[in-house]
């Protein structure tokens, strides 16, 4: 069996980065240990990083959010003497398989959109301190921070250099950051695009490619200068006590099943199906959010977005044969609306905040997803507020109507809650309800004055929540037709089919770079001028140049 990845961790077993603070700074270094590659066959020098690198860094990201809301302002750096970072690992992706290097990609766009907005969404701003080369995903870690510093010396310099080197695209969103967040003029992001060394300087600066460049001598006393009055022009409130994100309840089954606190994992290996299980609260919510807080993070709220996210992290990438995921639930719908409740009366409070914003991009990555998605709504189900914005992440939605024969559970309903209407948008920056309801926007509307209201079957279909109900008599065959039909599609066209229907409405900065990832990467990935036997992945370090086939398409 394939070696599994474990996207747990915590600061005792970090290798590759380290975090000092300092009152509301906190200085974070990335010192990639070469040998602690997440598989064999590779050395990460010069700083260059894989996955293993990166689930660090997402571990680094989420605690400084949890633990350290104290923080106001990150450093990002390098620990490393004259090199920033050199991107990923050119021998972990030469060698990777194809699938593993676009959810690598995928992984890695999301953490660093999540520190990418730990400014607006946390108040924690991130400065990148560039001394030495900063390349490839290098510089998308910089691109991805709030504000870029650079110091001004022969040896360092930003740059984007995969086209010309290795016949691929920057795969975290470069391209994209570059013309749309950076907004450097398309001439000149066609030049720094196109050439091997990069841009130092003055010249970095005035392209737009970093906001300030200072002489080497003062660079580390500038940075913490700026670092201080970004601190002090901080809105964030002082003093803000966090809660410790203790190791997640799980155990994994010889089956490859996966049992959690409140998500059970189950996979039919035949049917090329892994079923999600989310289950209600285990107990009362809590009275208020000094309460919350005191449960830490065995509170309901942010237990299950921990255990649903890791749930959906491991079948990405451990179970990439499976093309279905099923969404069920089973619980208490008041208790779950209870619970939500506390977090929703208090948005201003840290952890209030910071469990929606945890929810916000819990949800995204199940959007993101590349499966089959599909939601069953059984009796005994509890989609309300947060969990029902499954019902609109996933590609269907069956829900049973009346009773069913032997069924003591009670009804099946949906029920709305105001969360539904703006606290988890998607990439597209529009609710999930209003992607739904793009040509009737009205409809959303009429909706507000449904909150609170269990739908049943009938109601539910009605609102257009759910894609179809079915009674007792066709449940198990119409839903088997469906799983066994989707399961026998091409996983290829499956997925950029999904990828096309899922987003609709504006386009957005991060709707392209994922889009981008999907359709242009995913593709050349595949190209022989990039991986096969005479690529220029392949042939990378041996001083030879790909032997590229010339014709376009």
């Amino acid at each position: 069996m394939a070696q599994r990845i474990d996207f747990q961790t915590d600061p005792s077993r970090y290798r590759h980065w380290r975090v000092e603070y300092d009152g509301e700074i906190a200085n974070l270094y990335m010192d990639v240990d070469e040998n602690g590659g997440l598989f064999d066959g590779y050395q990460l020098k010069l700083n260059s990083y894989d996955l293993g690198v990166d689930i660090e860094l997402a571990d680094v990201v989420q605690r400084m959010r949890f633990e350290h809301p104290e923080v106001k302002v990150v450093i990002m750096q390098s620990g490393k003497e004259k090199v920033f970072c050199s991107g990923a690992n050119i021998r972990m992706l030469a060698g990777a398989a194809h699938a593993h290097k676009v959810n690598f990609c995928k992984f890695t766009n999301e953490t660093r959109n999540t520190f990418e907005a730990a400014e607006a969404d946390s108040g924690q701003k991130y400065i990148c301190a560039v001394k030495g080369a900063c390349a490839g995903g290098g510089y998308e870690l910089a691109l991805a921070c709030n504000y870029i510093m650079l110091t001004d010396d022969s040896s360092s310099s930003v740059a984007l250099p995969e086209v010309p080197l290795l016949a691929v695209l920057p795969g975290t969103g470069g391209l994209t950051r570059v013309t749309d967040k950076r907004k450097v003029r398309r001439d000149r992001a066609d030049i720094f695009c196109s050439i091997e060394e990069g841009i130092k300087g003055k010249r970095a600066r005035d392209w737009n490619l970093v906001d300030e460049v200072i002489p080497n001598a003062k660079f580390d006393d500038t940075v913490q200068e700026r670092a201080k009055e970004f601190v002090a022009a901080s809105g964030k409130a002082s003093g803000l006590k966090g809660v410790e994100l203790t190791p997640i309840d799980r155990t994994f089954g010889d089956d490859g099943s996966v049992t959690y606190s409140l998500v059970e994992v189950t996979l039919d290996r035949d049917a090329g199906k892994a079923t999600i299980l989310i289950k209600g609260p285990d107990g009362d919510a809590p009275a208020d959010m000094a309460a919350m807080q005191a449960e830490g993070a065995s509170t309901y709220m942010l237990r299950l977005a921990r255990e649903l996210d890791d749930a959906i992290l491991h079948l990405r990438l451990n179970e990439r044969q499976l093309g279905l995921m099923v969404f069920t639930t089973q619980g208490d719908p008041e208790k779950v609306l209870a619970h939500e409740a506390v977090l929703l009366a208090d948005k201003d409070n840290w952890l209030a905040n910071e469990i929606l914003a945890y929810w916000k991009r819990v949800l995204k990555r199940v959007d993101m997803t590349s499966r089959s998605l599909v939601a069953l709504v059984e009796h005994g189900s509890c989609y309300a507020g947060v969990l029902a914005e499954l019902l609109w992440s996933v590609d269907r939605s069956y829900m049973m109507e009346g009773e069913f024969d032997g069924d003591n559970r009670p009804l099946a309903t949906v029920t709305l809650s105001e969360s539904n209407f703006g606290t988890f948008p998607m990439s597209n920056d529009l609710t999930r309800l209003q992607t739904r309801f793009l040509g009737t926007p009205e409809d959303v509307v009429a909706l507000k004055d449904r909150i609170g209201e269990p739908m049943e079957a009938e109601a539910a279909d009605e609102a257009g929540l759910v894609t179809m109900i079915l009674d007792d008599i066709d449940w198990d065959d119409e839903v088997r037709i469906f799983l066994e039909e989707r399961a026998s599609f091409s996983p290829d066209a499956m997925t950029g089919m999904e990828a096309n229907l899922r987003f609709a409405g504006p386009e957005t900065m991060e709707t392209r770079i994922f889009g981008r990832l999907t359709a242009w990467q995913n593709w050349i990935f595949q190209r022989p001028n990039a991986v096969g036997e005479d690529g220029a992945l392949r042939r990378y370090g041996t001083g030879k140049r790909g032997d590229y086939n010339m014709e376009r398409v």
